[in-house]
Parts: structure tokens; C-alpha cells; sequence
């Protein structure tokens, strides 16, 4: 009797061990794994980045005057035409300097008919001497001073017609600094900062202080954007950009690039290169400062054929391969740990680094209950699908990962991506 209980438990033992290998196997049926087909579309490769909207033209406008304002003629937001006043320094002391100047040229304008005068003067005298002394009715010395003192008029003439020219150089710098007591936009355009409030005093001793900011045609503005140096090698002028910005999260806006400088820019040991996109903004949607996430696109392929990313990142549990039974198949034989190892090189991350020509990869496809190994061959990718140039047929199932099992939950998909260019497509689910 004793016997028979320890027989009964170990049957017991033995049900419940297979019971829990059963479920861990999902009973007496193979694994359920969710498939994907092999199909036509768009595939479009990108490269992302960030960037920052600004206007195509940005100036800072400043005073080369010290004074006090007088008056604020544009605000925050103002649109100004290319000359229009948008403020003015208090004039007083300008005035009075070009008072002072006027004064010192009419001085100077003065001392020339002073001097003219004089040497007329000094001339009469010396040709008046010259003559008596061919008389000899004076001595060499007066005949020498007043030749002298000829000369010396003659000088005393230039002097004063230079003093003429000093002060009409000092009265127009005078003027120059009066006009410069009125702010002119120098472009037309939107005031984007406003840096000075009416009876604030400006000094311009060293450097321009900058009174307003402001931004060109806001109709026309530009993404400057920084690529690193691993993608710039990609990038060219004349390449389609779509962005998006977080102020319109549900709106892609379009551009073009229209240059990448070849100036490096290096932070904590990251090269970047800035790249200048050119985007319409007709509808002033777009705002100077806005962060935009930027999709470069690459290269397009429009009715590629395609599979997804994740089939060449799925691989089956080892020890599954021995119940499914695994085998390659298509050109080259060879085994799936093999194939695998091209999949690695030439499809990095689920076809990430597919844009190479030719990359290689490896995905597996069901049939009578087991797996396939299919070495394929692979051309550009987006993230989610793979171009595919040969291995596969349109219509082909291929695996891109295990089903959840027990609740009836839906299977996983294959790998989203944030490239807003990538079509998302649910899986099938087979046993």
C-alpha cells in the first residue's frame, strides 16, 4: 500500500512537470509568433536632427550717440518700413554743437578775407620795392623784407583756407551727430525686441548699445539646423525637409536645404555642422525661436519592396529551434547562426544602417509549423520598413516577434518610429 501512495505521487510529480513545460511551450501547439507580409509602399530615409526658426535677416538696431530717449516711435511687434523713425534722442546738446561749429567756420571763413587782404597788401609792397630798388632808391635789405613778408602773407592765406576746411569738417560731424539723434529701421520688417524705455540714458562711448531687434520678412524665414558629423556626408543643398514644430504638434511644415557650412562646431566632443534650411511661413505660423525637429530626407524609394525592420531583429529561442526545426533556405545554404551574422553587419538595429547597397540580412518566415531561415539582401530603411532587393516575393509572411500569450492581449507590432514619413501597419498573428 505504502508502494502504491509513493507510485501516485510520482505519477503526480511527473503530470505537473509536464503540465508546466506544456504551458511554458503553450501547450501541445508551437509557439505563436506574429508575422508580417512582404508588400509594396513608400519608404523614405531621413536624417533627424534639431534645429531653430529664425529669420532669414536680423539686425540690431543701435545708437552711435550717447543721450536720453525722447521718444519711442515702434514697440514690441511693430511693423516698420526701411527709414521709418522709431526713436528719438534728446537733440539739445547736438544743436548746440553744431551751433558752435557754425560759428568757428564763419570765424575761419573770416580769417581768409583777412589773410587774402593782407597779402594783397604785402604784394603791392614788395612790387613797390622791387621797382625802387632797380632804382636804387632802397637797400637790398628792405627790397629782402618785403619779399618776406610777401611770402608770409601767402601762408597766412593757406592757413586760413585750411582753418575753412577744418571747421566745415567739424560742422558736418556735427550734423552727422544731430541726424544720428533720430533711429531709423534700417530694413523693413517686425520689431522682435524692444531693449529701452522713454528717459532712459544711452551711452555710446565703446560700443553701439542696442535699442531694438529687428526681424526681416517673417513670410520667409529658416531652420538652422545642427547636423552631426556622422549623417552631414548625406546632406545636400536642394533636399526636401519636413519639420515639425511643438507649438503645432498635428502640422508638418516643408522646406529645402539651401546650405550646410562647412564650419565644424564642436561641443563636449561632438562635431556638428550647421545646416541652413530655407521654409515659407505665408501664413506667419511660424515663430523667430521655435525648437523644429528636423526630418532631411535622404533618399525615397516609392513603391519599394519592403518588410519590416523588426523581422531582421527577431531570432528564435535557442531552445526552440530544436522543436520547430529551423533550417535555411535560399541561395547559399548554410545555417541560421551563419546567416544571423550577416543579418548583424549588413542591418544593424533592424535595418538602421540598410541604406549601403546590397546589406545583408536574415529573417524568418513560417511554414507547416516550423521556422525558415531567408538570407535576403537590402537596400534604404526608415526605421520601421527595410527596402528588399531580393530573397523574398511580394506577399511572403516573414516573423517579427512572439505573441503575448494568456490574456488575449494583442501582439506586439513591429518597431515604431518617430520619422513622420514611416507608414505604420498592424501585424497578423499565426500559431
Amino acid at each position: 500500500m505504502r508502494r502504491s501512495r509513493l507510485v501516485i505521487a510520482a505519477l503526480a510529480v511527473a503530470a505537473l512537470g509536464v503540465a508546466a513545460w506544456m504551458a511554458r511551450r503553450g501547450g501541445e501547439a508551437p509557439a505563436q509568433y506574429v508575422v508580417a507580409a512582404v508588400d509594396r509602399g513608400a519608404i523614405i530615409q531621413s536624417v533627424a536632427a534639431t534645429g531653430v526658426l529664425q529669420a532669414v535677416t536680423t539686425v540690431q538696431v543701435g545708437s552711435q550717440v550717447s543721450g536720453n530717449i525722447q521718444s519711442l516711435e515702434a514697440d514690441f511687434n511693430s511693423v516698420v518700413r526701411a527709414g521709418q523713425i522709431i526713436a528719438r534722442l534728446d537733440p539739445s546738446l547736438f544743436e548746440a554743437r553744431v551751433a558752435q561749429m557754425q560759428a568757428n567756420l564763419t570765424m575761419a571763413v573770416a580769417g581768409v578775407e583777412r589773410a587774402r587782404a593782407n597779402l594783397s597788401d604785402t604784394r603791392q609792397k614788395f612790387e613797390r620795392a622791387r621797382e625802387l630798388a632797380q632804382k636804387q632808391l632802397v637797400s637790398s635789405s628792405e627790397l629782402d623784407s618785403a619779399e618776406a613778408a610777401h611770402q608770409a602773407g601767402g601762408a597766412d592765406l593757406k592757413s586760413s583756407q585750411a582753418s575753412v576746411e577744418q571747421a566745415q569738417a567739424n560742422l558736418h560731424q556735427a550734423q552727422v551727430d544731430l541726424g544720428h539723434t533720430i533711429i531709423r529701421a534700417p530694413i523693413d520688417g517686425v520689431v522682435i525686441q524692444r531693449s529701452v524705455d522713454v528717459g532712459q540714458t544711452v551711452a555710446a562711448s565703446f560700443q553701439a548699445p542696442i535699442l531694438f531687434v529687428i526681424a526681416g520678412d517673417l513670410r520667409r524665414m529658416q531652420v538652422r539646423s545642427s547636423i552631426d558629423e556622422a549623417d552631414i556626408g548625406q546632406v545636400r543643398p536642394g533636399q526636401e525637409v519636413t519639420f515639425t514644430v511643438d507649438a503645432h504638434p498635428d502640422r508638418s511644415f516643408h522646406g529645402t536645404v539651401e546650405q550646410v557650412r562647412l564650419q565644424p562646431v564642436t561641443e563636449q566632443n561632438v562635431v556638428t555642422y550647421d545646416t541652413i534650411i530655407a521654409v515659407q511661413n505665408q501664413d506667419l505660423l511660424l515663430l523667430p525661436g521655435m525648437t523644429a525637429t528636423v526630418y532631411i530626407v535622404i533618399e525615397r524609394r516609392d513603391q519599394a519592396l519592403r518588410l519590416p525592420a523588426a523581422a531582421l531583429r527577431f531570432r528564435p529561442e535557442p531552445s526552440e529551434g530544436d522543436a520547430t526545426g529551423i533550417r535555411p533556405v535560399g541561395r547559399g545554404g548554410g545555417s541560421a547562426g551563419a546567416a544571423g551574422g550577416r543579418a548583424d553587419g549588413g542591418a544593424r538595429d533592424g535595418g538602421e544602417s540598410a541604406g549601403a547597397p546590397e546589406a545583408r540580412g536574415l529573417v524568418f518566415t513560417p511554414a507547416s509549423g516550423d521556422l525558415k531561415a531567408v538570407p535576403v539582401r537590402l537596400g534604404i530603411s526608415d526605421g520601421v520598413y527595410v527596402e528588399l532587393l531580393g530573397g523574398l516575393e511580394p506577399g511572403d509572411q516573414v516573423v517579427t516577434g512572439y505573441a503575448e500569450s494568456g490574456d488575449g492581449a494583442a501582439p506586439s507590432s513591429p518597431a515604431a518610429s518617430s520619422n513622420p514619413f514611416a507608414p505604420q501597419r498592424p501585424p497578423r498573428r499565426v500559431r
